[in-house]
């Protein structure tokens, strides 16, 4: 070395020694936040995943608070109506009592009578009070509100979930394209004759008797009699075209009217049964009902009867026909609008149409428990149609029934949706978190082995990076022996 104004060697140990500084600023920064990324130099192409991997973890995080807060809202609810379930059996219970009225007094009649008011009562105020957050759930707020539904078409509607999108009135078409139908049976003639009467057994899924019918039993006073024992047989009769028309009370496949003739001069001169008008005599005859067939938005209905059942991703509904639409030949379209109402729950780790379920939970009110044929609950309290003192008795059972298999769906419904989808999806994404983190922490975590072992290299580097510069420093100070 003979230049004193240029020192190559001491450049080049200063950048060395810059580099090692460098790198040894990298080591102390990462092992004191605990990332080997910190900022986006370090890895560009790995801060990107990870930051997508961390909102996807965020998004799954609030997925499972929103579960488990969602299981909690479902429990409240479940809970409420498992008091009014223990109620309506308590009802039951005492309108089985209050119909042994050949061992009862007035005033055990009116004490029962107490208790019924008294729990209906109990169920108006659970319905009322039942709350999450200062949230009714049982009055009907996380109910399905619909416009538009036909009641020449559509008898009852249920809505037990819609996904309305960013709150859109979801329209509803449904499509009858074949009709539901009774069992149905035919008996022909004007009478019975003068010298022989007649002896049947009529039936069907609800019941069976015998009717015994005199000599010259006129087609009226047969069909009248029919009727009168419809509670036990469940089936229905009318004069219609020369024929006593008999139908079961139900629809559906599973419905059935059999007559069959015991004895008598049906193959006389007197009434004959037909399965169809006109059709051949038969004395044992059985007819069955058949399920109305429609498509829902498009996808084929589930028919049980004239009740069609349909459950989409994006619609739960139960549709009762009203019955002269049901038994229409002509095939028809009926259209409503889903407006809103229900509950609506972010389970998921996106706020999509996927990650969003939503559920229904009716109004529990006794008004509102029964049917519409029959009556409601609230009709069996004192100075009510079907209150215990009166003769109704049979109407009150079928509709504090009604009430009891009502209460138990929405029951059974809400538990499954907080069984099969709360539950697994809280499961689910606990999972998929637990998958997400590790990949994020594969990315973004610093290994501090590796990292501890570079820092100490990176040290070494950095003290003997020194030395170097030192004596590079001092290598032109030869160049003084030669001015000696």
């Amino acid at each position: 070395m003979s230049r004193i104004n240029t020192n190559i060697a001491s450049m080049n140990a200063i950048n060395k020694l810059i580099a090692n500084n460098d790198e040894l600023n990298v080591r102390l920064q990462r092992l004191s936040s605990g990332l080997r990324i910190n900022t986006g130099k370090d890895d560009p192409a790995g801060l990107i995943a990870s930051e997508n991997l961390r909102s996807e973890m965020a998004g799954l995080r609030s997925g499972i608070n929103n579960s488990i807060r969602a299981s909690s809202v479902i429990a409240t609810a479940e809970g409420a109506l498992n008091e009014i379930s223990a109620l309506l059996v308590d009802i039951k219970e005492l309108l089985s009592t209050a119909a042994n009225k050949g061992a009862l007094s007035e005033e055990e009649i009116d004490a029962n009578q107490l208790q019924v008011d008294s729990a209906i009562n109990s169920i108006q105020r659970i319905a009322n009070a039942t709350e999450f957050e200062g949230v009714k759930l049982l009055n009907g707020n996380r109910d399905y509100t619909t416009s538009t539904v036909s009641s020449a078409k559509i008898a009852e509607l249920q809505v037990n979930a819609a996904k309305l999108i960013d709150g859109a009135t979801m329209t509803v078409a449904v499509q009858r394209t074949s009709a539901a139908d009774t069992g149905v049976l035919y008996m022909s003639g004007n009478g019975l004759t003068a010298n022989s009467g007649m002896t049947i057994q009529i039936g069907s899924g609800r019941g069976t008797t015998e009717l015994s019918f005199a000599a010259s039993t006129s087609r009226a006073n047969i069909n009248t009699a029919i009727n009168a024992v419809r509670e036990i047989t469940g089936v229905s009769a009318a004069v219609s075209g020369g024929y006593i028309k008999m139908r079961s009370i139900d629809f559906g496949s599973d419905a059935y009217v059999s007559v069959k003739i015991l004895s008598g001069n049906a193959a006389g001169g007197g009434l004959k049964v037909q399965e169809t008008a006109g059709g051949a005599h038969s004395t044992d005859a059985k007819d069955y009902g058949q399920n109305a067939t429609a498509t829902v938005n498009g996808t084929t209905a589930t028919a049980s009867g004239k009740k069609l059942t349909i459950r989409t991703s994006m619609l739960d509904a139960e549709i009762d026909l009203n019955t002269t639409a049901a038994l229409s030949a002509a095939d028809w379209t009926a259209t409503f609008g889903i407006t809103g109402g229900g509950s609506d729950f972010a389970i998921g780790s996106k706020v999509d149409a996927i990650g969003m379920e939503s559920i229904g939970i009716m109004n529990v009110a006794p008004s509102q428990l029964g049917n519409a044929t029959d009556g409601y609950l609230n009709t069996l309290k004192s100075g009510g149609d079907q209150a215990l003192a009166g003769d109704n008795l049979y109407t009150a059972q079928r509709i504090v029934d009604d009430a009891i298999k009502d209460i138990s769906t929405l029951r059974g419904r809400l538990g499954a949706f907080q069984k099969n989808v709360l539950e697994t999806n809280i499961n689910s994404l606990r999972v998929t978190l637990e998958n997400v983190t590790a990949s994020e922490s594969a990315i973004r975590d610093a290994d501090f082995a590796s990292e501890t072992a570079a820092l100490t290299r990176s040290q070494i580097l950095v003290q003997a990076n020194t030395s170097v510069l030192s004596l590079a420093n001092t290598m032109p100070q030869s160049v003084l022996a030669l001015l000696g």
